[in-house]
């Protein structure tokens, strides 16, 4: 006879690692399944949220005794801002091409969505991405006048020229692969909190992390490298943007997100296992419905628009 007085308690704080990958698959079947216009939209608002981010890093390293003195203290007070713009993306829904890179790439090794949908979520967010972040640092900041003066405008030049002039092709490629592993293991722990101070916690220090190691990001660098040109930083140009500041650090940043991360967890938590539940909630398809779309099946075969709901709305992904 079953105890009356056993109450069964679920962790209400966060996921397991394995009910983790299992959201982030599925988020990613949802995202690759969107409208394009959707896709490219969401990614323009990520970019610009992103962009945002950066100018306040850039506006509070603005400190030339500190740069010149104790360099460290001035990366520390940078990567302490910069998170709150990839912050803003995930607990807004927002697509960002390097956290597609984990989120599609786990939902393709799942075989859930096609090689061709991962690579159609990837294009048009990073081409959404590019025109957000060109937005704002041309309208807001750049015509906007915020980094016209002195030390602002010094300090813009001298960070481009750090980052983007001064390494070699490959250390760009290695610091990049370094930096999505650490923006992609943020949004792995942003999924796997159930409340908002535990995903701004979880995601804010890998964040922290790559900004004071001075890795480089290929949607951060939209903004940077953009900005610098449009400061007539000495020696940059869109040919150089693009051969150091765009395919080094795309190809890194990919390879972080889908190998280091979405691959990885997958093989340790989903691969070769049986279907994971989450809130004894499994995932299937609707092939029967036309078009893109997916829904989410109770474990006993009866379906539930709301348990589809909870599951697939962007506050439960991030």
């Amino acid at each position: 006879m079953a105890n009356p007085m056993l109450v069964h308690v679920t962790n209400i704080s966060a996921y397991t690692p394995q009910e983790t990958i299992e959201l982030v698959s599925r988020s990613g079947a949802r995202r690759a399944n969107s409208r394009p216009d959707k896709v490219f939209l969401s990614a323009v608002s990520a970019g610009c949220l992103l962009g945002f981010g950066a100018a306040a890093s850039l506006v509070v390293t603005t400190a030339p005794w500190l740069a010149e003195n104790a360099p460290g203290v001035s990366r520390f007070l940078g990567a302490t801002i910069f998170p709150v713009g990839v912050i803003m993306i995930a607990l807004t829904g927002a697509d960002l091409f390097t956290g597609g890179n984990m989120f599609t790439s786990a939902a393709f090794i799942q075989g859930r969505i096609s090689i061709w949908k991962m690579l159609y979520h990837w294009s048009f967010c990073f081409f959404g991405n590019l025109a957000g972040a060109l937005f704002v640092m041309a309208i807001i900041f750049g015509y906007g006048g915020v980094f016209d003066d002195d030390p602002y405008r010094a300090n813009v030049i001298a960070f481009v020229t750090a980052i983007q002039i001064k390494p070699q092709w490959h250390q760009i490629f290695l610091r990049a692969i370094g930096c999505n592993w650490l923006v992609c293991l943020a949004l792995y722990l942003g999924v796997q909190a159930k409340d908002l101070a535990s995903k701004v916690i979880g995601m804010w220090f890998p964040i922290f992390c790559f900004v004071i190691l001075g890795l480089d990001h290929v949607v951060a660098n939209m903004f940077f490298i953009p900005l610098g040109i449009f400061l007539h930083t000495p020696g940059l140009d869109v040919g150089l943007y693009i051969w150091k500041g765009i395919i080094p650090v795309a190809i890194g940043n990919m390879l972080g997100g889908a190998l280091f991360v979405g691959g990885y967890y997958w093989y340790m938590y989903l691969g070769f296992q049986e279907p994971v539940l989450v809130d004894g909630i499994g995932y299937e398809p609707l092939a029967s419905r036309p078009g893109p779309v997916m829904t989410l099946k109770r474990w006993h075969g009866s379906s539930s628009a709301s348990a589809g709901h909870d599951r697939d709305s962007p506050s439960t992904e991030v």
